[in-house]
């Protein structure tokens, strides 16, 4: 079960990023995954759900997005989606492919509870930050 070990990665870097934003808790974390990854949802959920109690994302929820399987057939030039199994151009019938999506496997966001004078924040993929404004400068 490949699922413990990235769900491992997925927390280190999330209690990472939430301990640099002064974050005292993660509320939830999003997560992309791609359907070429054989990334299994009920195999990562109950990872998660195995490895949050006692940390700083214990109750968190964990939120997957998943990523279907697009190419684009570089024959015909066809986008179309498929399984892992079936890789042919249903317009013409070539092997000759370019992944477009699938294999995608990242942290989206990290939603966190931060200290009292501090808004909640969420951490996007690219590091922006959304909420990060001090209670007096909200008012």
């Amino acid at each position: 079960m490949h699922e413990m070990g990235i769900t491992q990665g997925i927390l280190a870097a999330s209690f990472e990023a939430a301990e640099e934003a002064g974050a005292t808790r993660i509320t939830e974390i999003r997560v992309s995954v791609g359907e070429l990854t054989e990334v299994m949802d009920f195999a990562l959920q109950f990872a998660f759900e195995s490895l949050t109690p006692g940390t700083m994302a214990e109750g968190a929820v964990l939120v997957v997005n998943h990523v279907p399987a697009r190419s684009k057939c570089l024959e015909c030039g066809n986008v179309f989606e498929h399984d892992r199994f079936d890789m042919l151009c249903p317009a013409c019938g070539s092997f000759a492919l370019e992944s477009l999506s699938g294999r995608e496997l990242q942290i989206d966001s990290i939603e966190t509870d931060e200290p009292a004078d501090v808004a909640p924040a969420v951490t996007t993929a690219d590091g922006v930050r959304d909420g990060s404004a001090t209670a007096e400068e909200s008012d």
